[in-house]
């Protein structure tokens, strides 16, 4: 979405203030963003609340010092974002419950809790829509899957939407895909950094020093990502001008495919569907 499209949202409130929690809320926060109110923040920590001091834009509370905390934060607000551990997501919903307006509409970002899990704890007045967003959110270019509920409307659908555009780009898709493709997008930055790791440990055997080596690898990654965004060209295109025929590339390119990274991917996007699975069955 353009900085310039100002984006109006209703009452929010965010449960929880871990990294996703204040990439998500970095968004909000935008200068093209308005939320009705200050947005209601709770966190375990009395010391992480202080952390909002000065913002005004922000009302936080602290679990530790105020047991209401969570109920004080929902009520009368039409978003409520669950940003806590998983395996935190049915206590703490059971908790609000009583506290939520009718036509409020609770957003899990919990890998694992599906949409009738949270139904499950939550009144019939409670709309359900369940999101895997990626941590380049925190820089305003993440990608978010979103899954509707049973009980939400298209309207609350498109209002989710829009709140998590302030933070990159926004996929709806069927719930049976959020697993799919929180092993794409959602583990996908810990994917590309593991290479750059391991670039980085290549370049310094080649016998370069960590900080020339870190300048390469992560200049060129920087490059080629920008160069496919600015280009309009297809990746196998850009590959294929780097390739010369017979040249050093093709080679290297010709150890890649011999040892088949396709179907090592493969195989860990489907190790990470299963842990999610399994997360999903309380494992």
């Amino acid at each position: 979405m353009s900085e310039n499209t100002q984006v109006t949202l209703p009452t929010i409130a965010m449960l929880g203030a871990g990294s996703m929690a204040r990439a998500i809320l970095a968004g909000l926060l935008a200068p093209h963003v308005s939320v009705e109110g200050a947005v209601r923040v709770t966190n375990r920590s009395a010391d992480n609340a202080a952390s909002f001091d000065n913002e005004p834009r922000v009302q936080a509370w602290a679990t530790a010092t105020n047991p209401e905390a969570n109920l004080e934060a929902v009520r009368g607000a039409a978003i409520v974002l669950v940003a806590v551990k998983p395996a935190m997501v049915p206590d703490l919903l059971d908790e609000i419950s009583p506290a939520l307006a009718e036509g409020a509409i609770v957003v899990s970002v919990a890998a694992g809790v599906t949409t009738a899990t949270m139904e499950a704890h939550l009144p019939e007045h409670v709309s359900v829509i369940r999101t895997m967003p990626n941590t380049p959110s925190k820089i305003g270019l993440g990608v978010t899957g979103i899954a509707a509920g049973t009980r939400s409307t298209p309207a609350q659908l498109d209002l989710i939407c829009g709140m998590f555009s302030t933070v990159g780009e926004v996929i709806v898709l069927p719930e049976n895909m959020i697993d799919a493709l929180g092993s794409i997008s959602g583990s996908g930055p810990a994917y590309v950094f593991y290479f750059i790791e391991q670039l980085t440990k290549v370049a310094i055997t080649h016998g370069f020093s960590a900080e020339q080596a870190q300048k390469m690898v992560q200049g060129t990654f920087r490059g080629a990502v920008e160069l496919l965004a600015q280009s309009g060209e297809e990746p196998q295109e850009l590959r294929r001008q780097v390739t010369s025929p017979k040249g050093s590339t093709e080679r290297a390119i010709a150890v890649f495919d011999d040892a088949n990274i396709e179907a090592i991917l493969l195989k860990g996007t489907q190790a990470a569907i299963a842990r999610s699975e399994e997360m999903a069955r309380g494992e």
